[in-house]
């Protein structure tokens, strides 16, 4: 009797600590249809079966026409994981398709294992602690992926020209995101602007990027570089070649996800205080 009473006792704890372990999972009923229609359709599709660079490109594109949406990972109450496949905005559809992406290449096929992949590709280290431990800031964004392995930066390869940056947007203006009304969570902001802006900005300027415009691969992430003091990037989405041009195919704040209709170089000029872009390649 006594016996079975501390096996279900170190059951229930084991549960509790599992339970814990995994972070809390932000969806809606029509969320979990989209993403068990994605799978059936998906899942052994002979398309991904090949290069990253395929694979991405035609998960890419199955989200063209899916709605723009700000700030969708802006809830109430504690962080929690967002996956919102109703609406997406330029970084939560880079981060969608890359967690489909390695969703499939695992084998995997639940919605809670595609909410560890998201969480994996959107905070600190892979792991969601609290507000301050997503990856606000592209630059973040990418270093800190490209230590997990999942990218590599190519801008430097590329040509790009360094400046100092001071990256400090967000612990300058709280008043703008919610979150950050306790002191607490504007310094943890802060610590991280700190450590971003000690670090060397590197960038493809616009007048460089036909220069290297045939080094860009379909699929390889591009993040658009801004004048506006405190930021680095303002944009982002995947290149894609159509015949001999190159392209964006990103969620557009004119209002889904589309595939640029003008080339890249010429879209560029009429993005307001864009300096050039980052290139980046997923691995």
């Amino acid at each position: 009797m006594i016996r079975s009473f501390y096996r279900l006792f170190f059951l229930f704890a084991f549960c509790c600590a599992s339970l814990q372990a995994q972070s809390a999972l932000d969806y809606q009923e029509e969320d979990q249809r989209l993403f068990e229609a994605m799978v059936d359709r998906l899942q052994s599709s002979a398309t991904l079966q090949g290069p990253t660079s395929e694979r991405l490109i035609a998960l890419g594109k199955t989200f063209l026409g899916t709605p723009y949406v700000a700030k969708t990972l802006e809830q109430e109450g504690d962080e929690q994981v967002v996956l919102n496949l109703r609406g997406l905005d330029c970084t939560t559809y880079i981060e969608n398709v890359l967690a489909f992406d390695r969703l499939f290449q695992n084998k995997q096929s639940a919605l809670e294992e595609f909410g560890q992949q998201l969480e994996y590709i959107r905070y600190r280290n892979g792991q969601l602690q609290g507000y301050s431990s997503r990856l606000h800031y592209f630059t973040d964004w990418i270093r800190n992926n490209e230590q997990k392995g999942l990218i590599k930066n190519m801008t430097a390869a590329l040509g790009g020209v360094e400046e100092e940056r001071a990256i400090n947007f967000m612990g300058t203006h709280p008043q703008y995101y919610p979150q950050l009304s306790a002191e607490s969570e504007v310094k943890k902001i802060r610590k991280t602007e700190e450590t971003l802006s000690k670090e060397a900005f590197c960038y493809i300027p616009l007048d460089q990027i036909e220069g290297i415009e045939q080094q860009i691969a379909s699929g390889d992430i591009l993040a658009l570089v801004t004048s506006i003091k405190g930021l680095d990037v303002t944009h982002t989405g995947f290149a894609i070649w159509q015949g001999e041009q190159l392209h964006l195919m990103h969620a557009s704040t004119s209002g889904e996800v589309v595939i640029s209709k003008k080339p890249l170089r010429e879209y560029l000029k009429g993005i307001k205080k864009n300096m050039g872009i980052l290139v980046v390649r997923p691995l």
